[in-house]
C-alpha cells in the first residue's frame, strides 16, 4: 500500500477552486453549466449526503446515467467519500445490467431518467441493491428512505437532489491514499464475459500527467468535446479527467451521439480538443455536415479501435484538423500508444506515451526483432490491479506488472507500432469489444437456426463489423432481418449482427471445433471484399 495520501476528486476538482479557478467554467453543455466553484460545491455536498445514506468507504456505487453534470457531480463525490464509483453503460437492456449491479455488489444505484425503465428491470435481478437514487423529482426525500425497509415494500427510491439536501453540511473528504480503490470499470475486453477493471485513485493523476499531459498537451484554455461516453475509459479520461485535471472546460451532451447532432453541439459549443472513434469519424465524413464544422478544434483523437489510412486521409482533407490515433484500454484506464500532433503515422498507432512501456512477443514469450508480429504487452502506472473475482483471468491478463493486451502488432527501427489484429477471436464493433459467443448464444434461441458463428468482417472503410453465419435448423428457412431484429431484442444494440449469411454447413476441425478462420474467409468473399 501507497502511504500518500491522495484523493482524486480533490485533485480533479479543490485543486483548481484552490488555485483560483473557482469561477472559470468546469462543465458545459445542454444539460446545464457548472463553475468550478458550483461543482466543488455540489461534489462536497453529495459527498456526505451518500455518507448519512449510509454508504461506506470502498462501497461500490453503480451508475446509469447520461452525459450531464449530475453524472460528474457523482462520480467525484462518490470518489471524495472513499466510495467506488462503477458507471455502466447505458448501451446494455435491463437484464444485462442487472448482472453487473449484481456482480458488483452495489447496494446504491444512481440513474437519470431516460434509464428508469431499464434499472427498474435490472434491480429485480441485483437483490443486494438497497436504494435507488434518480435525478429529477420522485416524491420521496432521501430521510424517508433512511431506516430500514420493508423487503415486500420494494426498492426505496429518492431523488439525487434529495441526497444533497441531506449532506448540506459538508464532510471532510475521505483520508485515501493512492492505492485505494476509486473506479471500476466493466469490459469484456479479450476475454468475453463482462468484468470490473479495478483502478486505483493513483492511476487518474497518472493517465492526466501521461497522456493528457505529454500528448494533448491540455492547458486551462481547451474546450473538451467526446463523443465516446463517461461510462467508457475512452470517455471518462476525454471528458472528466483531462479538463478538469488543468482546470479546462468540459462540455456534456446527454443525448445519443449522432452526425447532425455532434456537429450541432461542435458548432455550438466550439471544442478545442475532439475525442471520437474510427466508425464515429467515417459517419461524419457520410454526412453533410459542413466543411467548417471543425474550425474551433486544434486536434481531433481516435482510439477505440484502428484508424484506417484513408479515413484518416478524407477526414484531415476536407475538415482540416488533424487526428492523432491511439491505443488504451480499459484496464490500462487510457491510451498507452499514440500518434503525436504533427507527426502522425497513418495506418499506425504511433509510439508508446510517456511513463509507459511497451513490449511485443512470441506465443512462446520471447521478444520478437522488430520488423515481426508479437502480442502486445504493455507496463504503466495506470494499469488496473487487476479484475473484481475473477481470479483465472486476471491471472491470464496481468501477468507482474505487464498487461497483455490481447493485440498483436509490428514494430519498427523507429519505435512506430502498427496493429495487425486481436490475438483472439473477440470483435470489436464501433470502438466496444462484442463476444461472438454472446451474440451466438442469442441466435441458435431462435428457432430458425441449427448452428452459429458471429465473426468479424472488415468492410470498404476499413472497420469490423459482427457478422453471422448460421446454418438453418432441420426444415426452417432463415430470415436474415429477422434474424437482426431478433438479436436486437435480447442483445445490447451495438452487439447484433449487420449481416446473416446461410451457410449449408460450418467448418470444423476433426474435433469438431468451429473454424472462425475459414468462415472470416468466407464471409469477407460473400460479401465481396
Amino acid at each position: 500500500m501507497s502511504s500518500e495520501s491522495f484523493n482524486a476528486s480533490l485533485y480533479l476538482v479543490d485543486r483548481q477552486v484552490e488555485a483560483g479557478r473557482g469561477e472559470r467554467t468546469a462543465v458545459a453543455g445542454p444539460a446545464g453549466t457548472l463553475t468550478y466553484a458550483q461543482l466543488a460545491a455540489r461534489v462536497g455536498e453529495l459527498s456526505s449526503g451518500l455518507r448519512v445514506l449510509g454508504v461506506r468507504p470502498e462501497e461500490r456505487v453503480a451508475l446509469v446515467m447520461s452525459d450531464r453534470p449530475e453524472t460528474l457531480v457523482t462520480i467525484l463525490a462518490v470518489m471524495r467519500m472513499g466510495g467506488v464509483a462503477v458507471p455502466l453503460s447505458t448501451m446494455y437492456n435491463g437484464v444485462e445490467l442487472g448482472a453487473l449491479i449484481r456482480d458488483s455488489r452495489a447496494r446504491v444505484v444512481v440513474a437519470t431518467p431516460e434509464y428508469e425503465a431499464a434499472v427498474r428491470v435490472a434491480l429485480a435481478n441485483a437483490p443486494e441493491v438497497a436504494l435507488l437514487v434518480l435525478t429529477g423529482n420522485v416524491g420521496h426525500r432521501a430521510a424517508d428512505v433512511l431506516p430500514e425497509s420493508d423487503a415486500d415494500a420494494g426498492i426505496p427510491v429518492c431523488s439525487l437532489a434529495d441526497v444533497v439536501d441531506a449532506g448540506r453540511t459538508v464532510a471532510e473528504p475521505y483520508q485515501s491514499w493512492t492505492d485505494s480503490p476509486a473506479l471500476w470499470l466493466y469490459t469484456s475486453g479479450t476475454t468475453g464475459a463482462p468484468k470490473a477493471a479495478m483502478h486505483r485513485h493513483g492511476a487518474i493523476r497518472d493517465v492526466c500527467e501521461t497522456y493528457g499531459r505529454e500528448v494533448l498537451g491540455i492547458t486551462p484554455d481547451d474546450r473538451c468535446f467526446s463523443v465516446a461516453r463517461l461510462f467508457f475509459a475512452y470517455g471518462i479520461g476525454n471528458s472528466l479527467f483531462f479538463p478538469l485535471s488543468v482546470g479546462a472546460t468540459t462540455v456534456l451532451d446527454p443525448f445519443r451521439p449522432t452526425p447532425p447532432g455532434v456537429v450541432a453541439r461542435v458548432v455550438a459549443e466550439r471544442p478545442t480538443l475532439f475525442f471520437a472513434g474510427p466508425t464515429f469519424y467515417a459517419s461524419l465524413l457520410a454526412s453533410d455536415a459542413p466543411d467548417d464544422t471543425f474550425s474551433s478544434v486544434r486536434l481531433a483523437v481516435s482510439a477505440g479501435e484502428a484508424l484506417p489510412a484513408e479515413i484518416y486521409r478524407r477526414f484531415t482533407e476536407r475538415f482540416g484538423v488533424d487526428i492523432i490515433d491511439g491505443i488504451g484500454s480499459t484496464e490500462a484506464l487510457h491510451i498507452f500508444l499514440s500518434n503525436r500532433p504533427g507527426q502522425v503515422r497513418p495506418g499506425t498507432t504511433g509510439t508508446v506515451v510517456p511513463g509507459y512501456e511497451c513490449k511485443l512477443l512470441d506465443d512462446s514469450g520471447n521478444p520478437v526483432a522488430d520488423g515481426q508480429p508479437g502480442h502486445l504487452y504493455v507496463r504503466g502506472n495506470s494499469i488496473a490491479t487487476g479484475y473484481w473475482c475473477r481470479t483465472d483471468t486476471t491471472r491470464q491478463v496481468f501477468q507482474g506488472e505487464w498487461l497483455r493486451t490481447g493485440d498483436t502488432y509490428l514494430r519498427d527501427a523507429d519505435g512506430v507500432y502498427q496493429c495487425l489484429g486481436r490475438s483472439n477471436d473477440m470483435i470489436k464493433a464501433g470502438g466496444i469489444w462484442v463476444s461472438p459467443m454472446e451474440v451466438e448464444s442469442r441466435l441458435l434461441l431462435h428457432e430458425s437456426v441449427g448452428e452459429a458463428a458471429v465473426v468479424a468482417y472488415t468492410d470498404v472503410n476499413g472497420l469490423e463489423k459482427p457478422v453471422a453465419c448460421v446454418v438453418p435448423a432441420a426444415g426452417k428457412t432463415v430470415d436474415a432481418a429477422e434474424l437482426i431484429a431478433f438479436c436486437r431484442d435480447g442483445l445490447a444494440a451495438f452487439k447484433r449482427p449487420r449481416e446473416v449469411l446461410v451457410l449449408e454447413e460450418l467448418p470444423k476441425t476433426a474435433t469438431g471445433k468451429i473454424q472462425r478462420v475459414i468462415i472470416r474467409q468466407i464471409a469477407t468473399d460473400l460479401l465481396g471484399k
